[in-house]
């Protein structure tokens, strides 16, 4: 009903225009709303803020933040760099898909975009730089290649659109990501190659094969984790909540007690921070399923659903149109609220353009994850930058052909179903 959606829209923006953090805007929001339709809105925010959060799929949350903060602090992503470089440094411009590389199996074991632009970033930009690399092509590489890490598993944003969505399987959301992840990940390579060979970038010599044996030696350990994830969860010997919970305990023993590359004095603030993150994450969730369950009752997203499939009858100039709208968002909106928000708006739309739940997750997430990378939210972007002591203004030029690459790679998961079916249907089958 437009009486419900109107005040809720006008309060959500002008909240947001005032800098007020989105989860307090969308309870606001959402109240304003609820308290126009005549609905008890006390009620409705405060019992769909804590029953939202009432779930064993979200305990996964937490684990995985934790173990991704373990990594990160643990020195995890020098290890996967020193393999890569030995593997891809021989290659014209080399160096530059080693950090790719290295984003995206660092991101597969820590689930943390902005992790892996702060840990490998803080080692590989200057090394790049002081190869011969542009300083600001080297910050735009690592800002968008670290996104893969949300869409390769294990992933925290797979997590909140299982919630979202409602009834998705994680297990199988996480085996879909799998290859959209790679090839984001290969796309962003072939961008890396063009480079170099319009800039002239520099190689490496070969690594002899001691030196590639001796990388693979010390990554092993770092790499077994996703296995260890992946495995018991297709094994069906424990779920995704549980795997979150076996990797906080494979990443302690692995950087406390085997690498000791984290001292347990800071252990605490390691919890500490990972405490900072999961509340404003269960926050944002909560303060979603009030708004979700407003829109639900005004019957909004069957409304917009039909207006969207008014608008042609041409399926894939819809799903086009989706995309786009997807790209705007997250230019503007962080990746955890725009799926909470814009999943029960669009969903209902994709379902009857014949595109499932599973498939339907992935291209959110790969689309949105562009946004990251863009201003003004662009949390990778600005992590980036600080990382490698440039402006966004230098960077931002830098990063277009690498959007370019990631759009068309959204356009593939879009366009191509099998991408993201053909290894839940491997495993289920």
């Amino acid at each position: 009903m437009l009486y419900t959606l109107l005040p809720f829209v006008m309060v959500f923006i002008a909240l947001l225009l005032l800098n007020i953090p989105i989860a307090v805007a969308v309870c606001l929001a959402t109240f304003v709303g609820l308290l126009v339709s005549g609905a008890d809105a006390s009620f409705v925010v405060a019992s769909k803020l804590a029953n939202g959060i009432d779930s064993f799929s979200l305990l996964a949350i937490p684990f995985f933040v934790l173990a991704g903060y373990l990594m990160g602090e643990g020195g995890m992503a020098r290890r996967l760099m020193d393999l890569a470089s030995a593997l891809l440094g021989r290659f014209k411009g080399g160096l530059a898909l080693a950090n790719t590389l290295t984003c995206m199996l660092f991101g597969s074991v820590s689930g943390s975009a902005a992790a892996a632009v702060s840990s490998v970033g803080s080692f590989m930009i200057p090394e790049m730089n002081r190869r011969g690399y542009p300083k600001d092509f080297n910050i735009a590489l690592t800002s968008t290649a670290a996104t893969t890490g949300l869409i390769i598993p294990p992933s925290n944003v797979m997590i909140v659109y299982a919630v979202a969505a409602g009834g998705v399987s994680i297990a199988d959301l996480f085996l879909a990501g799998v290859m959209p992840g790679i090839i984001v990940g290969l796309s962003i390579g072939i961008v890396c190659l063009w480079a170099a060979r319009k800039h002239d970038f520099p190689s490496e010599p070969p690594a002899p094969v001691s030196q590639v044996l001796v990388a693979a030696k010390r990554s092993i350990l770092s790499l077994l984790l996703i296995v260890l994830i992946l495995g018991g969860i297709l094994s069906g010997f424990y779920t995704a909540t549980e795997a979150a919970a076996i990797a906080v305990a494979y990443a302690f023993i692995l950087t406390v007690v085997v690498y000791r590359s984290v001292k347990p004095s800071e252990v605490p603030n390691i919890l500490l921070k990972t405490g900072q993150t999961t509340a404003i994450v269960m926050f944002l969730i909560g303060a979603s399923m009030g708004m979700s369950w407003m829109l639900t009752a005004a019957n909004i997203p069957q409304m917009l659903s039909e207006a969207i499939l008014a608008l042609s009858e041409n399926k894939w100039l819809l799903l086009l149109l989706i995309n786009l709208l997807l790209l705007a968002v997250g230019i503007f909106m962080d990746i955890t609220p725009a799926l909470l928000i814009f999943t029960p708006i669009l969903m209902p739309v994709a379902q009857a353009l014949g595109i499932d739940n599973v498939q339907f997750g992935l291209i959110m997430i790969a689309n949105l994850c562009i946004g990251l990378c863009t201003p003004p939210v662009g949390t990778c972007l600005f992590v980036g930058c600080s990382v490698g002591k440039s402006d966004v203004s230098k960077v931002a030029p830098q990063m277009v052909p690498f959007f370019i690459a990631m759009f068309i790679s959204v356009l593939m998961i879009t366009a191509f179903p099998w991408l993201t079916h053909w290894l839940p249907n491997l495993i289920n089958h």
